[in-house]
């Protein structure tokens, strides 16, 4: 009985211990950037969901510009491709690779939304305007999403870094994770850019 007890104490002594250099709040932080990032991943699929339709939509169009639709269908497959789990957020370079081909599939995406401006048919089609105020919606949600992760990363970071807590980090293996980064710090709070409000340029005919 006396041994129960001395093992009862000695584990209450290391929990008490363990609370206090911060092993608690490293397991707390560790669960809510990876809930932060399974948002992030969860809207990116979503937008990789709407382009398939949209893209499929714009092919219904007679005399297309099959280029810009092609660098659309491409950076999508290149940018489902690449998945980035919790368990690899450590990684500076597959994260960066993961963040440059979202980059990239944003901007084949506002050409693509530039170049509709010239096809008036296809900017009447209900379909494609429903996918449209869906994809704007989308970036939106991804705007968020990314934020609170950023957030998230930014309080593990400091638990991470900070004395002594780090020194916690360093023993159980918690490393400073991975964050997105961008060139205006200041525009972070900002969906990405997809043009929808580019006027109506020429059409087809007239700019032969």
């Amino acid at each position: 009985m006396k041994s129960w007890l001395i093992k009862i104490g000695a584990m209450l002594a290391l929990a008490a211990s363990l609370t206090g250099c911060g092993y608690n709040d490293f397991q707390r932080l560790d669960e809510t950037t990876k809930s932060a990032w399974s948002e992030v991943v969860n809207q990116y699929q979503r937008r990789a969901d709407l382009i398939d339709n949209l893209v499929n939509t714009v092919k219904g169009e007679a005399k297309f510009e099959q280029d810009t639709l092609n660098q659309v269908i491409a950076a999508r497959a290149k940018a489902t491709s690449i998945q980035v789990t919790p368990e690899t957020l450590n990684n500076p370079e597959a994260f960066k690779q993961f963040q440059a081909a979202q980059g990239e599939l944003s901007s084949a995406l506002s050409r693509l939304m530039v170049t509709v401006e010239r096809y008036p048919d296809l900017k009447a089609n209900k379909a494609f305007a429903d996918l449209r105020v869906a994809l704007e919606g989308t970036e939106n949600r991804i705007a968020v999403a990314r934020n609170r992760y950023i957030e998230a990363v930014k309080e593990y970071n400091v638990l991470a870094r900070s004395f002594p807590t780090n020194l916690t980090g360093m023993i159980f293996g918690y490393k400073p994770k991975e964050n997105f980064t961008v060139a205006n710090e200041a525009a972070i709070s900002n969906a990405p850019k997809v043009d929808f409000g580019v006027g109506p340029g020429p059409s087809p005919a007239a700019s032969r």
